[in-house]
């Protein structure tokens, strides 16, 4: 039987896994310092929890998926330079009008963030290429779901009770696509993804993804929790005005 460590990739702490991952951590705490900064003591923690989740989405966005668009759009190499182009992620036929191009962080040469993008991709190819599907979630992503995250963050700070149905929105959002994102391997066998080992499967697959379920969940029952007790506290009201008037 094969042990722990025979599962796991042979470059898995090679320096480029390790600053990868070391990056996300770094958003974390950027989060974690935002939150202490923006809010008071006597915030809930169910608040701050969401204030910290929604800058770290927010952040992931704008950083990592961001630049995941910008390769998508400005890093290219032309197929005739490469030797064997089918072993290339795929970029979509007729990309921005060219067909004689391979896009994407594989093409992003040394690049830091395209190397990132690269170690992800072991996981799901996808990410290495131009893949439609993932370029249009992410356009939603990047330009919509990163500003309603930083909204929302302001909203808590400020105590805003109409961030509730912001954080709703966003949270249903990022289960659609996540939904998106997978369910067109789902059908196709998992042709893009490689869940070989216990790294890729359950930390780059597993973990990462679920994160943006899990949470987005329990950001909806919190925000949906507020509004019920809203409407209880008007509904209590509108009893007690009946019993003055009468």
């Amino acid at each position: 039987m094969a042990s722990f460590k025979d599962s796991l990739p042979p470059d898995l702490f090679d320096q480029t896994t390790l600053i990868s991952l070391a990056s996300t951590l770094a958003i974390l705490a950027t989060a974690y310092l935002l939150s202490l900064q923006a809010l008071d003591r006597t915030t809930p923690g169910s608040h701050r929890f969401l204030f910290i989740w929604h800058a770290f989405d927010a952040l992931i966005h704008f950083i990592l998926e961001g630049s995941f668009l910008y390769h998508c759009f400005f890093s290219w190499i032309p197929l005739s330079s490469v030797s064997n182009p089918h072993a290339l992620a795929p970029t979509a036929h007729n990309f921005l009008g060219y067909t004689n191009r391979a896009y994407g962080p594989q093409a992003g040469g040394d690049n830091a963030l395209a190397q990132l993008w690269m170690v992800y991709a072991k996981a799901d190819r996808r990410w290495a290429g131009a893949d439609l599907t993932v370029i249009s979630l992410e356009l939603l992503t990047v330009f919509v779901a990163g500003p309603l995250a930083c909204y929302i963050c302001y909203g808590i700070a400020k105590k805003d009770p109409r961030t509730n149905i912001l954080i709703i929105v966003i949270a249903t959002m990022e289960l659609y696509g996540g939904f998106i994102t997978f369910c067109p391997e789902w059908l196709t066998a998992n042709y893009n993804l490689d869940a070989s080992n216990f790294m890729y499967k359950w930390v780059y697959l597993v973990f990462f993804n679920m994160l943006w379920v899990f949470i987005p969940l329990y950001a909806i029952w919190i925000a949906v929790k507020d509004i019920d007790d809203a409407f209880a506290v008007r509904a209590k009201g509108a009893v007690a005005g009946k019993k003055k008037r009468t």
